[in-house]
């Protein structure tokens, strides 16, 4: 009898918080956004540490993207690799996480080139430029890393188009059905 009333629905295993890696962002890119994180956070350290300037509005302009920059990668990590995502109600999320680590990489960039060209050349200026394009760089790679694996994310299907094995783009979407080297 105790084989009769078994459960007929599968138990709903428990979900975690934290998912790694999400359909959102895999394992490497996952790295690649903690290393951003660091790198940030290191630049806007020590731009706090440089106690005097000559320029200040580029030191004040540097100071606000790697402050900006650290902060709102912390947001997007969190919310890419947690079930806070699917409670924030956006559904763009990689067209949102490919333009905005493309404007971060680019006004990192600009800030540390800014920064680096007018500033007391001391080893603290220096260093927290180094590490502004050092975090750039992190940032280019992540850029590099989401079209190769993801696609152009506003493309039509978000996929990278088919370099070989696919159908040609010119033939109506068919593949191609002869053999080659057949006898007559």
């Amino acid at each position: 009898m105790p084989d009769v009333y078994s459960p007929t629905t599968a138990p709903n295993p428990k979900s975690s918080w934290i998912r790694v890696p999400s359909e959102a962002l895999e394992k490497v890119r996952c790295g690649v956004k903690v290393i951003e994180v660091l790198l940030s956070f290191v630049a806007f350290i020590l731009e706090e540490m440089v106690h005097s300037c000559i320029s200040c509005s580029t030191l004040y302009f540097f100071e606000f993207v790697s402050c900006s920059s650290f902060l709102f990668t912390l947001l997007l990590l969190v919310l890419l690799y947690t079930s806070l995502r699917g409670r924030v109600g956006i559904s763009c999320w990689p067209q949102l996480d490919f333009v905005y680590t493309a404007v971060i990489a680019g006004l990192f960039l600009v800030s540390s080139i800014v920064f680096a060209s007018s500033n007391s050349d001391t080893t603290i200026e220096k260093s927290a430029a180094t590490f502004g394009f050092l975090a750039s760089s992190a940032f280019l790679l992540d850029l590099g890393l989401f079209v190769k694996t993801l696609g152009f994310p506003f493309q039509k299907d978000g996929k990278p188009t088919p370099g070989n094995g696919g159908a040609a783009p010119g033939n109506g979407g068919t593949p191609e059905t002869a053999k080659l080297n057949e006898a007559d």
